[in-house]
């Protein structure tokens, strides 16, 4: 089975657009662009449109999965707990005859729009080429894989499989995350300094003599 793919919260970020929109939320990290075409002009978009790129995880009851409700004091009715305005798909506050409740499954539901997960944690690392002497520094997920750093560090160096990576001269295990293969994470205090540089773990590149391109 294949693994899902992880996102730090600053990839989901950059999502922010009407035409390209991602938000996440308990979790799990969703693209609502195509809901945003099939809808588009709709008013009850908005609240969705303003946090683009964001996380929404408290829309939700983290039990139920589903939006938040309330009782409604004045009827004693259970309702969405929607304290922005009303959005999509969450019904109005009063019964209405026009309302379209045809939709099938609610946004939120519907796992045609997951991407990915959400790191819990994102680390910092420096990669280094000793073929060429150039360093990277990535911000990736903690939940990945090595294998899976690869993938993001393609965009420096196309070869990068043809490399075999180390740390403190110790072959790294490429299905295993940083943490499973003895890799501590940059120290707390230095993060964000002019200094995190020298706190974040240093993966060594070696070449291995081929040219596999990925």
């Amino acid at each position: 089975m294949r693994r899902p793919k992880y996102f730090t919260p600053k990839e989901v970020s950059v999502h922010n657009t009407l035409k390209d929109i991602w938000v996440s939320y308990l979790g799990k990290v969703y693209d609502l662009t195509p809901l945003l075409e099939e809808y588009k002009g709709d008013v009850l978009l908005k609240p969705i449109t303003e946090c683009a790129g964001k996380d929404i995880s408290h829309w939700f009851d983290p039990k139920t999965k589903n939006i938040l409700t309330h009782v409604d004091p004045l009827t004693g009715c259970i309702k969405y707990y929607t304290p922005r305005v009303r959005f999509l798909h969450t019904p109005p506050p009063c019964p209405r005859t026009d309302w379209p409740n045809d939709f099938g499954k609610p946004w939120w539901k519907d796992n045609r729009y997951e991407v990915g997960l959400l790191s819990a944690k994102t680390r910092w690392i420096r990669i280094i080429n000793t073929l060429t002497s150039q360093e990277q520094r990535l911000e990736v997920s903690s939940e990945e894989t090595l294998d899976e750093i690869l993938q993001r560090y393609l965009r420096y160096n196309s070869h990068a499989a043809s490399y075999t990576w180390k740390h403190n001269g110790v072959n790294l295990d490429m299905s295993k995350t940083l943490s499973e293969n003895g890799i501590p994470e940059e120290d707390e205090f230095y993060c964000g300094s002019p200094d995190c540089d020298l706190f974040s773990p240093s993966i060594c590149l070696y070449f291995n003599d081929d040219l596999t391109e990925l």
